[in-house]
């Protein structure tokens, strides 16, 4: 009697593994051209087809790795096309003065033509509606506004603990909405730097929404950041970021 039990609990156990596989996104190492390069990027696709939204995923310091992919699945999960660039052109970073390194050889011209050209590359997909944001954390946040100034289409803007442009001329070029979060102990990224951001924005009639976690310092959300990992704060970001494209890509026209 207790192997025929055990049995039926190993194939509910199965039954329930190859059903929670078979909702996953869809998930390759896809190929485009940025000028006259060709570059890669880390592409998951929600299980069903049809039409969705897109996001432009954009990866820390330390490159395209195992948890800038698992970000990109949950994106997807969420019902996205989601696409991380790979900026670095397949390398990534270990230790800080790896990802030092790395992000100081990375032009600003070519990261951002880089990712205009993610954003080609997901507006020509059959699959995405036409509506596409972009979200990134760190040097990837920094990198998601960039984008916001150089893209007028970007349907919207997450950006985590990024780096923040202060010329009034780039911010003015900032359309798509924004949603922020970003760490009080943060000493790279001041909450006065923050508070100075979201006042220019709104002053230009921009929605912005920008929350600043107390007691969190920089990399907050990143578990891998053992010192500094506060997941109670990164969930609320995690429950921010959904709450907020869902209301700026999956709106209903009227």
């Amino acid at each position: 009697m207790y192997r025929v039990l055990s049995a039926i609990l190993l194939v509910g156990l199965f039954a329930t593994i190859v059903s929670v596989h078979a909702d996953g996104p869809k998930t390759e190492m896809v190929k485009f051209p940025s000028g006259k390069e060709t570059i890669e990027g880390y592409l998951a696709v929600p299980e069903k087809p049809g039409r969705y939204p897109a996001v432009i995923v954009i990866h820390e310091w330390w490159g395209l790795n195992d948890w800038v992919k698992e970000q990109t699945q949950k994106i997807a999960e969420q019902g996205y096309v989601a696409l991380a660039v790979d900026l670095y052109r397949g390398k990534s970073a270990t230790t800080p003065d790896e990802a030092h390194e790395l992000m100081r050889a990375l032009a600003q011209d070519r990261a951002v033509r880089d990712l205009q050209a993610g954003y080609d590359y997901l507006a020509t997909r059959q699959d995405v509606n036409g509506r596409i944001a972009a979200l990134g954390w760190c040097m990837g946040g920094g990198y998601a506004l960039q984008l916001a100034i150089h893209q007028p289409h970007l349907s919207a803007c997450v950006v985590n603990y990024g780096a923040l442009p202060t010329d009034p001329n780039d911010i003015q070029q900032i359309a798509a909405p924004l949603l922020g979060n970003f760490g009080a102990e943060d000493h790279g990224i001041t909450p006065a730097d923050v508070k100075a951001f979201q006042k220019t924005l709104t002053g230009l009639g921009r929605y912005v929404d920008i929350k600043i976690y107390d007691g969190a310092g920089h990399a907050f959300e990143n578990p891998n950041n053992e010192k500094g990992y506060r997941p109670e704060d990164a969930a609320d970001a995690w429950a921010r970021t959904v709450a907020f494209l869902k209301k700026t890509l999956k709106y209903e026209a009227k």
